[in-house]
């Protein structure tokens, strides 16, 4: 039997031409190395696929077809990962030493772990529980998914911004499967990616039914309260 990878990389692309280059370096230079990389493009019209020539030596799986977005990308990408967690960037994010010495920690096949980001006035660092979850999204490029996860979920489509903020939702709630945070920094992160500069009304709509459903009816209450309580702040605050 095929010795399976510790870490999947999953990688989506579309015309990524100008950053490509670098998160790929990223990569390479990283210590660990029992990594399988999955590149998900889209349909790259510019010079993207010359650059995955470059850089055949360390791509294990090339998806090169069109795609419905970030997401259906990231969900391609998992049906052909064998890792035993699985690992998600953007080609304009650059992975650093903490990758590697994050790697190292991966041992329980039930947890989930996660750290930190590098990103210029990016705050949410830290333990993330269901309450802190509920009120802001976790850094997507921080988490080590146990391939478990996935088992159970995908990533939704309906959402075309935030269906990894709903994903990590329903994840935190589940007690099946434990989380840990390590405080190192595992990525750097770009602030000005796809997440934003877009709107997604209908998570927004839908978050609250997404944290009764998976956090139960405490923590829905509770979040209701604390988003009401800040809105009559704004509100007072405006009149």
């Amino acid at each position: 039997m095929e010795k399976r990878p510790l870490i999947s990389i999953i990688m989506p692309v579309f015309n990524s031409e100008k950053v490509l280059e670098q998160a790929l370096v990223s990569i390479k230079n990283q210590q660990h190395k029992d990594v399988e990389l999955i590149i998900v493009d889209g349909g790259s019209t510019d010079g993207t696929s010359l650059i995955f020539e470059r850089y055949k030596s360390i791509i294990t799986i090339l998806i090169q077809e069109p795609d419905n977005g970030i997401y259906d990308a990231m969900n391609k990408g998992v049906k052909r990962a064998s890792g035993k967690w699985l690992y998600f960037m953007g080609a304009d994010d650059r992975l650093l030493p903490g990758f590697s010495e994050m790697a190292r920690q991966l041992t329980d096949a039930n947890t989930l772990y996660y750290g930190d980001a590098e990103a210029e006035g990016y705050m949410l660092k830290g333990t993330f529980t269901k309450y802190r979850l509920a009120k802001y999204s976790i850094n997507h490029q921080t988490i080590f998914y146990p391939a478990k996860v996935f088992e159970k979920h995908t990533y939704n489509l309906r959402y075309k911004v935030f269906a990894d903020y709903a994903l990590n939702l329903i994840v935190w709630g589940d007690a099946t499967i434990r989380k840990k945070y390590i405080p190192v920094k595992i990525v750097r992160y770009d602030l000005t990616g796809f997440s934003a500069s877009n709107k997604d009304d209908l998570f927004k709509k839908e978050k609250p039914l997404i944290i009764r459903k998976s956090m139960g009816w405490l923590m829905y209450l509770r979040f209701l309260y604390k988003r009401n309580k800040e809105q009559r702040k704004t509100d007072s605050n405006f009149f």
